[in-house]
């Protein structure tokens, strides 16, 4: 029994991470009707990060603050110089530019830090083991789901409490009449861009020390985060929550049941959605 519980709280930290990945995804499609192919890589980049500034400091903590926020800022690079030239271009186009983008940050990953996968270690004061009866969870890994949950209250916060979060709702639903009002429509698209990839650099670092780095990570994300965003419903902060916490479950526990079918799984869920809600469990038509 415990073993499952592990699973399952397990599944919880992996499903928070999702969301993170996913939630930034489903923004930037939601605003910009972008199709963002390099999300992956940029998770990948933020792990790397993390990688580097504990190498040099020998601070996680310090390393959990700057490679989001370097991540963040390199994609308001990239918006600024590149992504913006393509958005009212077919999604095709936006995804052979993006898919370069995520090739080129794969690849100088590889340059940089070689084809070797690295590890992190978590911080001293989140080493060993938390003991609740008979039931012992790596402190870590706990560190992950309460530090995850605060991050996505913050989002929340940001996108249903303040004005930036009503004019990407309303961008998401009429960009040019926000425009007409008299919003800087390029500079929130630029900032959206930014939250959004800087919350999947975030997740590169909080999973580093978890399941390491290596540089062929980026389609693996890519993938689980298009399964997550198509479970919740695209432009669904909520859905993106519930869509990570699921596929996270779903492939602890089944790592466990079938451990060859535990990716398959998360698939198979994804596809009994669409059957069901073709929009997804939180999305519109």
């Amino acid at each position: 029994m415990n073993l499952y519980l592990f699973q399952v709280v397990n599944g919880i930290g992996l499903g928070m991470i999702y969301f993170l990945i996913s939630v930034g995804l489903s923004i930037i499609f939601g605003l910009l009707n972008f199709v963002n192919f390099a999300h992956g890589a940029f998770y990948l980049l933020g792990a790397y990060l993390s990688y580097t500034a504990v190498s040099i400091t020998g601070n996680y903590w310090l390393a959990l603050i700057i490679a989001p926020l370097c991540i963040a800022f390199f994609a308001w690079v990239c918006e600024r110089t590149l992504i913006k030239r393509v958005y009212h271009l077919p999604h095709m186009y936006q995804i052979l530019v993006t898919l370069g983008v995520a090739l080129i940050i794969q690849e100088l990953c590889i340059s940089i830090w070689g084809p070797i996968g690295k590890s992190i270690s978590p911080p001293d004061s989140l080493k060993g083991v938390i003991a609740i009866g008979e039931f012992y969870y790596p402190q870590y890994r706990l560190f992950v789901i309460a530090f995850a949950a605060v991050v996505a209250l913050l989002v929340w916060y940001l996108l249903d409490k303040t004005k930036f979060g009503a004019l990407v709702r309303a961008g998401s639903e009429d960009a040019e009449t926000v425009s007409l009002l008299g919003t800087h429509t390029h500079r929130l698209f630029s900032i959206t861009f930014a939250l959004g990839v800087g919350l999947a650099g975030l997740a590169g670092v909080l999973a580093a020390p978890i399941k390491g780095i290596h540089p062929f990570v980026g389609p693996e994300v890519l993938g689980i985060a298009f399964v997550v965003v198509v479970i919740g419903g695209m432009g669904s902060f909520t859905g993106a929550l519930v869509g990570g916490l699921l596929v996270g479950i779903v492939q602890s526990v089944m790592s466990t049941l079938w451990p060859q079918g535990a990716s398959l799984m998360i698939y198979a869920a994804m596809a009994l959605v669409i059957l069901v809600r073709p929009y997804g469990l939180f999305g519109r038509a």
